[in-house]
């Protein structure tokens, strides 16, 4: 086959449309990067062999992953897996997406050493995350297990700490609606789940405070909730229900007591 005529195309300058007449008669357009135009010194009236058209289809699918690949990483910092994935969701093949992943470590446009640390280090900075949480996000981006943890030296037990007392202080001004029991249970939950070692947690709630005017709020919301459901029952089936609902709640005997007897004066 051979060369017709060659165009640019006008909604890509990169990009050129190539004509192809074959030996039949047939004529056929390929649409190839620039890049691919040069390497192969296509010009008006060149002879292409069909070896040399494939060769130039496999570069040129190449080329525009790799463009792909590069707008995608132009955003912010990736993992090789997360590259990966993104270029099996463009419908790239597996030789292509092997090649342009290839091309890309070369160059140092993915590094996943490199992205690990700076990943630990910007969630440290701005999240209120706990170290699991951060490793199973780095997993989850495919990073191996040992450069997680070579990263996540980052994260030194002194910033963890600080971290979660900084939880206990924003839930301590939240909430006047918990018992001091009730509490410290709601914030070993809450750092479980961000990602917080148990020794960590264990730390965290001893920051816990209380003292008797806010577990005295506390009990009276409540106290309040159970007297309307319970205020049906004759009076002795009445106060156990109330103790048993308030004890669950985390509140001292002592302080129950004191509650239902303010409740028979009223």
């Amino acid at each position: 086959m051979w060369i017709e005529k060659i165009e640019v195309d006008r909604k890509n300058v990169e990009r050129f449309y190539v004509h192809f007449v074959k030996e039949d008669g047939e004529k056929q357009i390929m649409s190839v990067d620039q890049d691919v135009l040069i390497e192969y010194r296509l010009k008006k009236g060149m002879t292409v062999t069909e070896e040399q058209w494939m060769e130039m289809m496999k570069k040129d699918d190449e080329k525009q992953a790799y463009k792909m690949a590069l707008r995608f990483l132009a955003y912010r910092m990736r993992s090789k897996q997360e590259v990966v994935d993104y270029l099996k969701k463009k419908d790239i093949d597996a030789q292509t997406i092997e090649r342009v992943i290839e091309k890309l470590q070369q160059e140092r446009y993915i590094a996943d050493e490199q992205f690990a640390h700076a990943y630990v280090q910007t969630q440290v900075n701005t999240t209120m995350k706990g170290p699991y949480l951060i490793y199973k996000e780095l997993m989850d981006k495919g990073i191996s297990e040992d450069v997680i943890v070579k990263a996540m030296e980052r994260y030194t037990e002194d910033m963890q700490r600080d971290k979660a007392i900084k939880w206990v202080e924003k839930i301590n001004k939240q909430s006047k609606k918990r018992s001091h029991q009730e509490q410290k249970a709601y914030i070993a939950q809450l750092l479980h789940m961000k990602g917080f070692p148990s020794h960590i947690v264990e730390m965290a709630k001893q920051h816990v405070t209380a003292d008797d005017g806010t577990e005295w709020e506390a009990l009276v919301y409540h106290g309040e909730k159970a007297h309307r459901r319970y205020e049906k029952y004759e009076r002795y089936t009445y106060e156990q229900k109330m103790k048993q609902a308030l004890y669950r709640k985390g509140f001292s005997l002592s302080l129950i007591e004191k509650f239902l007897e303010k409740k028979k004066e009223d």
